[in-house]
């Protein structure tokens, strides 16, 4: 391989640059290519999990991120009367983790701040409107085809370029699992709910047979997410009255909520059938998708980045075989499938439990953990992601 080639990464959001930014502290050349002309500044993602915290915390990037953000040390799970189920602090686990919280920000702040820590580095090349259109592996390097048809030649692709990945398309990888039928809807204000729901955790689940929602607070608002049924009309969705709606359905505040914004999107679990082909890899949403309860998506993309960096640099700079990378595969695409898969499902499937018998399952379940330390430490180590991440590390 010529050592002069960078790696390639696809994608500037969130994925995409923690790779670089963990590539380029072991020294490695990276160029970041990034289809818009502007660095992504969507609201999205917004919870970084107590590991993902860690990693970040490697790269200069938590204490910046936890400047910006909201530190949330709980999670409740309560009833649609605003009755609560189950309350969880997550000090309980900080004998495994350095940020024993969450923090809510969007997720295109930590696209900022690793931007300016990267900006300027020897080694480090972002180029925006650079889309990529196809991929090929070469044997000993890689060569990217740009919309505009220049070809770039890497000495390995990461494709970070999200759920519609050209990178994974590309490279001929199948990306099996399904689509939900309803979409979320996500409605953001500045009303403060928790000067009218006593005690309201900065994340809180309602579990509601008929609408589920959650309320989760980023510095200067509250986002509600509700489902929305595949029959309701995107025209219907998108009126005030609809939003008026679905908010008055929460049972406080006042009769219209200022909508400062509003996103509707399809919700899917699906998995690549393969994060390696060759010196192709994947990572981030280019890898996996799932829905958003338990905010696994974001932050099993960072892990991907990181794991895969780690052993991208055994191989480019310590002579390990390029075998180790089918590990990362392993690794990183069989915790998705056994943990974050099955759990973000779990998540939906118990907000919304439509009989009395599973209802009251799901409230006893959560009821008996809060209440039993070693269950409590048990259940936010699955939740905060430390458990998927002990996982990955067994897988040989």
């Amino acid at each position: 391989m010529p050592a002069s080639l960078p790696v390639l990464i696809a994608g500037a959001g969130p994925v995409g640059l923690v790779a670089a930014a963990a590539l380029h502290r072991q020294g490695i050349p990276v160029v970041v290519l990034e289809a818009e002309g502007a660095l992504p500044d969507e609201l999205r993602a917004s919870t970084f999990h107590a590991p993902t915290l860690d990693m970040l915390d490697e790269l200069g990037a938590a204490q910046p991120m936890i400047a910006e953000g909201l530190v949330a040390p709980h999670v409740q799970y309560r009833n649609r009367d605003h009755s609560l189920i189950a309350a969880f602090d997550f000090t309980d686990i900080a004998d495994l983790t350095r940020h024993p919280f969450r923090v809510q920000v969007e997720q295109y702040k930590l696209v900022r701040i690793l931007a300016r820590l990267l900006a300027g580095q020897p080694g480090f090349t972002l180029r925006l409107g650079a889309a990529v259109e196809g991929a090929e592996d070469l044997g000993d390097r890689v060569r990217v085809t740009l919309s505009n048809g220049e070809a770039v030649e890497g000495s390995w692709l990461i494709g970070a370029d999200g759920a519609h990945s050209a990178v994974r398309r590309a490279a001929g990888i199948d990306f099996q699992g399904f689509t939900w039928p309803e979409r979320f809807l996500v409605l953001s204000t500045p009303y403060e709910f928790a000067d009218a729901i006593p005690g309201l955790a900065d994340v809180s689940y309602y579990a509601d047979p008929e609408e589920w929602f959650f309320l989760l607070r980023v510095p200067g608002l509250w986002r509600a997410m509700f489902p929305v049924k595949p029959e309701v009309s995107e025209e219907e969705i998108a009126s005030d009255a609809f939003a008026a709606a679905r908010m008055a359905r929460i049972g406080v505040g006042p009769d219209r909520f200022e909508i400062r914004h509003r996103t509707l999107y399809r919700v899917h679990q699906r998995v690549a059938e393969s994060f390696r082909k060759g010196r192709i890899l994947l990572a981030g949403d280019a890898a996996h998708i799932n829905n958003p309860l338990g905010g696994m998506g974001l932050n099993g993309g960072v892990h991907d980045a990181v794991n895969l960096a780690e052993k991208l640099g055994q191989v480019m700079l310590h002579g390990a075989d390029a075998a180790l990378l089918d590990r990362y595969d392993r690794q990183r695409r069989g915790v998705t499938v056994e943990h974050v898969q099955r759990q973000t499902i779990a998540n939906k499937q118990n907000l919304e439990a439509a009989t009395p018998e599973a209802q009251a399952d799901f409230r006893r379940r959560m009821a008996e953990a809060a209440a039993d330390k070693a269950k409590a430490h048990a259940y936010l180590t699955q939740i905060s992601m430390l458990g998927s991440l002990r996982r990955a590390a067994e897988i040989q």
